[in-house]
């Protein structure tokens, strides 16, 4: 393309760490502190300061051997510590525990800006551990070996330099290693395109090449299937976000687990789970797109490998090559019979799935039935349907999550439910078993008496009825309305308690909504792919309606609604404001993408590109041009006060595209405030005391342009 489009006067503000760039944030940050300080902002950030530090919320935890671990950030502890529990003690009013690592200490050691990113632990003995640690948040990490019994970093142990890394354990001296490893093995996205074996006390220039996926490929990565008896090791093969190819390794070679590229699949024990999210012919049936099927995993190799061999060896000069962009599994008949495909769900015009989980025994499927919470409990059969229970009743409105806890060693699961006005309560119980017991609650920190859950259902553009939840007092006037969506990525806006939105907006009598808008997965997964690439207007068009019924319901007027996102959501919050400004009395736009002209040149931007369109090809570019932002920007529009936040140190989304939004806006006169954190990854803070500021930051811009507005 060429033309206005094309032409970019802020591209300066791309680069990230330059001293003109950074000298531009902080006199935006100043200015946006000038204006929203004060004793009612100050009063704001130590009540929600006190929500995120609170010592009584539930400490979640996660079973490794005869411990559970948990991390943990307060006031004393801003960047947290990991510790663990005994399974008795942890039961407690008051769990005694044992520090493993304290961050803090580390950071102040090392005078590094330490956030913690997670472990990965050495089964079954659980001695050692892959620490993984970011500067600043980011999304790329330095993983450092971990003596658990020591508490310590093992010494000439495995270290990897700062990279966006997949590992896991192999066994005591081996590895699985996808990273940044030179020259050539980073994808476009900057993710691995190979993975390797690295063995202790080796090089890790030295590693066995495992797996070489294509630069154009999202990423790759291998893992180690540890169950007792079932000890096998897998290869994934990323083509792109939503496709993906599934390899057991044997030996020497890759052998193509032959289900379709755009599903998920997952393999314990016997048995193979396949989630749809297109409709999949196999023999004379289709299943449909959302379904779980099961299938015994060494029958369905054996008896479904289709007309080709998807079998080569490992460390050809070009494996990725060898297999090719063809779905075997799609389109061929199997080569030894049908294997047998078990029905576990079948999605309906209100029922979506929404996860599985294994205990020893059992499997916990969770559905979603018009966005609210339901279990059930499978057990296997040796043929035909697998029998299916309620696992528990769930309040009207709620989410819920539950797990098994050790799938190698029992039935115990833990559950979570929770809903907008209720506070998490956790449980453990055992499938098949009696009910889940209740072991923790989350503290109330607002009052809600008086406030009600609604779930109303609008008709978007194209007839098609969108759900959306209200939360508020029990009235039918007109109040400030803080309105929420995302619109993406198959992710779902389910109910939740959030004691940030509760004390920061509903203690003050004020509403709040939840769009539940295609693109997400709240009705499987044709709610999602109905809002791709050419189709995303639906996204937008779903917003608006609901904003639009929002008014026409009289619960608040265009001038008290104000809209918020984050990323995905920041880019829908940012479109709405260029777009629909009539409809907003104010907006907040976090972390946002904004640029759809270069996004997919800009750090992970690539991997989006089955979600929004490539801008490189001309008619990809004519509906990507709809909705991005930062080109639709008109000097004489009549745009509603928008605020921006970002990080510095977010490696995901590029904070460029929130700089050049704000500075095209300011120079065509726009009411636009500005605020980025120099830490805090794409989760746009490091530590509760940064979340603090910016919830803080963000409720209270949308206080001020809201309470007492006039229309405009």
């Amino acid at each position: 393309m060429t033309g206005t489009d094309d032409y970019d006067e802020n591209l300066w503000l791309e680069e990230i760490d330059s001293p003109r760039a950074l000298n531009w944030v902080r006199e935006r940050n100043a200015e946006t502190i000038a204006a929203l300080s004060g004793p009612e902002f100050e009063a704001l950030r130590e009540s929600i300061r006190e929500v995120l530090d609170a010592d009584d919320r539930i400490p979640y935890v996660t079973r490794r051997g005869p411990y559970r671990y948990n991390f943990w950030r307060d006031a004393e502890h801003p960047r947290g510590l990991w510790r663990r529990t005994t399974p008795e003690s942890y039961r407690t009013e008051r769990p005694v525990w044992e520090t493993v690592l304290d961050v803090d200490r580390l950071a102040a050691d090392e005078g590094e800006n330490w956030v913690w990113d997670g472990a990965t632990v050495l089964r079954p003995d659980y001695t050692r551990a892959l620490v993984s640690l970011s500067r600043g948040g980011a999304d790329a990490s330095v993983v450092r070996e971990y003596d658990l019994a020591r508490r310590e970093f093992v010494a000439d142990g495995f270290v990897l330099p700062e990279a966006k890394t997949s590992i896991d354990w192999i066994d005591a001296d081996r590895i699985y290693v996808a990273t940044d490893f030179g020259p050539d093995t980073l994808t476009t996205a900057g993710l691995p395109r190979t993975v390797r074996e690295w063995r202790r006390g080796t090089p890790l220039a030295d590693a066995e090449l495992v797996y070489e996926g294509e630069p154009t490929d999202s990423s790759v990565s291998a893992w180690h299937d540890d169950t007792p008896g079932y000890e096998r090791d897998f290869v994934s093969r990323s083509v792109d976000f939503y496709r993906t190819e599934w390899y057991l390794r044997d030996g020497a070679a890759l052998r193509r687990i032959p289900v379709p590229d755009d599903a998920i699949a997952s393999v314990n024990r016997d048995w193979l789970l396949i989630e749809l999210r297109s409709a999949w012919q196999v023999g004379g049936t289709e299943h449909a797109a959302g379904s779980l099927l099961a299938t015994r995993f060494s029958d369905f190799l054996a008896r479904a490998v289709g007309s080709a061999d998807p079998a080569h060896t490992v460390g050809s000069a070009d494996p990725a090559r060898a297999v090719g962009s063809a779905d075997p599994a799609r389109t061929a008949e199997p080569a030894g019979g049908e294997p047998e495909l078990v029905v576990l769900f079948a999605p309906d015009d209100h029922t979506a799935l929404a996860g599985w989980s294994w205990t020893r025994h059992r499997l916990i499927v969770t559905e979603l039935r018009d966005v609210s919470s339901h279990l059930r409990v499978l057990t296997p059969a040796e043929s035909g349907p697998w029998h299916a229970a309620s696992l528990t009743a769930l309040p009207a409105h709620s989410d819920a999550s539950a797990f098994g806890t050790d799938e190698d060693v029992d039935d115990e699961y833990q559950l979570t439910v929770e809903g907008f006005l209720t506070p998490s309560t956790l449980y453990l119980g055992t499938a098949g078993g009696d009910d889940a017991v209740p072991v923790k609650h989350e503290p109330r920190y607002f009052d809600a008496t008086g406030l009600v859950v609604r779930q109303h259902f609008t008709a978007s553009t194209d007839g098609t009825k969108v759900p959306y939840f209200v939360v508020g007092p029990d009235t039918d006037e007109p109040l400030p309305t803080l309105l929420y969506g995302y619109g993406g990525f198959e992710i779902s806006l389910l109910p939740g308690y959030s004691g940030v939105v509760g004390r920061a907006w509903l203690a003050r009598g004020f509403r709040y909504a939840v769009a539940n808008t295609r693109g997400g997965a709240e009705y499987g997964s044709l709610w999602h792919s109905a809002a791709l690439r050419a189709d995303r207007r639906r996204v937008y068009d779903d917003f608006a309606a609901v904003a639009t019924d929002l008014a026409d319901r009289g619960l608040t007027t265009p001038s008290r609604l104000g809209i918020l996102g984050g990323s995905n959501g920041g880019l829908l919050t940012a479109l709405m404001t260029m777009r629909r400004p009539e409809l907003f009395g104010a907006a907040v736009s976090e972390v946002p993408l904004t640029d759809m002209r270069r996004y997919h040149r800009l750090l992970a931007g690539a991997l989006w590109v089955p979600e929004y369109g490539d801008p490189d090809v001309a008619d990809d570019w004519a509906f990507l041009r709809e909705f991005s932002p930062y080109h639709q920007i008109r000097p004489d529009g009549d745009y509603p006060p928008l605020l921006i936040t970002t990080s510095a140190r977010d490696d995901r989304v590029h904070p460029g595209h929130a700089r050049k939004m704000v500075a095209r806006l300011r120079a065509s006169g726009h009411d636009v405030s500005y605020y980025e954190n120099i830490e805090g990854g794409h989760a746009g803070a490091a530590d509760n005391a940064q979340a603090a500021f910016l919830s803080a930051l963000v409720h209270h811009f949308l206080h001020r342009h809201l309470v007492g507005a006039d229309h405009r």
